[in-house]
């Protein structure tokens, strides 16, 4: 890794460190309850506790989550293309998916589970719903963006469509794709989230409702923080891919 890298890693480290002393010394500094608000040190505690079983629900959230997102991923690229291809699917396919992520994601939750079944595969559906929209969008103005040039020039030596789609259009498009990515990993932990509040038996998200009841602020402090690093390692993995593919061939050029 470069030094700029090493740089942006060391303050991003320090930050994070900065915001949970912070938060430690507001809780004992204001003698703020235990049941309202408990220190970084007892919500790390909670690990121990062995009937809460923090691996099981940890599993089922982050498969729900990169299940939904991988999904979306694949699916809105797909979609991407074809629009791409067929201008007369594009005009006529796209105003009704416009139409349909208008409709509120956790209002359909119910319907959800009425069409599928209780379980993952129903939040991994409404993880999937959640993110498509800004995927599809993105690759699509990416692939459309690409300099007719370039496509021009494929065509003078008689590449075919899938040449043209590999070659030129997809690398051209990749910083757009890696934009929707960034926006769908928020929205893919937030669909998981959504999903086990309506439906579920297991998860992060269900986990914190049944903590609430007893008012086990603590391990619901602890399950919020695990959720946030399933997303923080989402988002990584997707900057981590962006600086492969994009930064690379940014070099290249």
């Amino acid at each position: 890794m470069s030094v700029d890298t090493w740089r942006k890693i060391i303050v991003a480290s320090v930050v994070h460190v900065a915001f949970i002393a912070f938060w430690w010394l507001s809780v004992i500094v204001s003698d703020i309850p235990e049941y309202i608000l408990p220190t970084p040190w007892l919500a790390l505690q909670t690990l121990g506790t062995e009937n809460y079983n923090w691996v099981f629900h940890f599993a089922a959230t982050a498969q729900e989550i990169f299940g939904g997102y991988i999904l979306a991923l694949v699916v809105g690229v797909a979609f991407a293309a074809v629009f791409t291809w067929s201008r007369r699917l594009d005009e006529t396919l796209m105003p009704l998916l416009v139409t349909l992520n208008m409709i509120p994601k956790v209002a359909m939750a119910p319907l959800f589970i009425v069409w599928l079944r209780f379980g993952i595969e129903t939040n991994i559906v409404i993880t999937f719903t959640i993110c498509f929209f800004p995927i599809l969008l993105n690759t699509a103005r990416g692939l459309r963006e690409v300099e007719p040039d370039l496509l021009d020039l494929v065509r003078s030596l008689n590449g075919s469509r899938w040449q043209l789609f590999i070659k030129i259009q997809l690398p051209g498009a990749l910083p757009y794709v890696f934009s929707g990515m960034k926006v769908a990993t928020v929205l893919a932990v937030a669909g998981a989230i959504v999903g086990e509040f309506i439906q579920s038996d297991r998860g992060l998200g269900w986990f914190m409702l049944v903590t609430q009841e007893a008012l086990n602020t603590d391990a619901m402090v602890m399950a919020l923080l695990l959720v946030t690093l399933i997303g923080v390692i989402l988002y990584g993995a997707v900057i981590l891919l962006e600086r492969t593919f994009v930064v690379q061939d940014a070099r290249i050029e």
